[in-house]
């Protein structure tokens, strides 16, 4: 892949070998930024589980507590109180038969997160292999089948991202934009971790979390210690 000279540049300005502390991480990413708009930091963790075998495939949902920095578009599928809960909570499109049909005649897809209620999966399930492909079909593992919509509508526009495992095991998350505070960050890299140690399939055997690296959209990878990723207590008082 070629690469501009500004990611060049960038390369010369730490140490692309060491292993980083979070904070440490963080703080290079920032500064290393030099685009004209609001980069995404994203977190990318390679895990020591075979994606080939579904009882190691890893996914579900983190909670950020910084939230993303993104608005969140929602769709929700739902029908009589549901639907109206949905529409208090936020949600920006709501519909039953109606949302399927203009997904399937209009290929409507302006939204970011799918949410339904189980009565309506039935109907889902026609355009499945519309959302499949694009990440967007509601599944219940990553709790967006959900008979408690307005908590799930609201915690999607407030931050909660959706990841699973890749083809070769790793998992990358978006935890905010360069534009965060540091501590907002760090907030977010352990909220990410502790999810992902929280969902450690029972079959995955040695090494767990393998490599850590964070990155903004325009930049290069910044390898952080797996050892220190949990350890950020105190980066977030020194950043406080």
């Amino acid at each position: 892949m070629h690469r501009g000279k500004r990611y060049a540049n960038s390369l010369n300005q730490y140490d692309r070998y060491r292993l980083y502390s979070p904070a440490e991480a963080i703080d290079i990413v920032k500064r290393l930024s030099s685009v004209n708009f609001d980069e995404t930091v994203e977190l990318a963790v390679r895990l020591g589980v075979d994606p080939r075998r579904a009882d190691q495939i890893v996914r579900g949902t983190i909670a950020l507590p910084a939230g993303t920095g993104k608005v969140v578009r929602v769709a929700v599928f739902a029908a009589g109180e549901s639907a109206s809960e949905a529409r208090e909570a936020g949600a920006d499109v709501v519909g039953s038969d109606d949302l399927v049909n203009r997904i399937m005649n209009e290929n409507f897809l302006d939204f970011d997160v799918a949410i339904a209620t189980p009565d309506l999966m039935g109907q889902v399930s026609k355009v499945g292999r519309i959302l499949g492909p694009r990440g967007l079909m509601p599944n219940p593992k990553t709790g967006t089948v959900t008979t408690d919509i307005a908590r799930t509508v609201s915690e999607f526009k407030s931050g909660r991202v959706e990841y699973r495992t890749d083809r070769v095991g790793n998992v990358h998350v978006p935890i905010g934009k360069i534009s965060f505070p540091k501590v907002a960050l760090l907030e977010n890299v352990r909220a990410s971790i502790d999810e992902l140690i929280r969902a450690k399939p029972a079959a995955a055997k040695g090494k767990y979390i393998r490599s850590v690296t964070l990155s903004s959209t325009m930049g290069p990878g910044v390898k952080v210690d797996p050892s220190r990723v949990r350890i950020v207590d105190e980066d977030l008082a020194e950043s406080a």
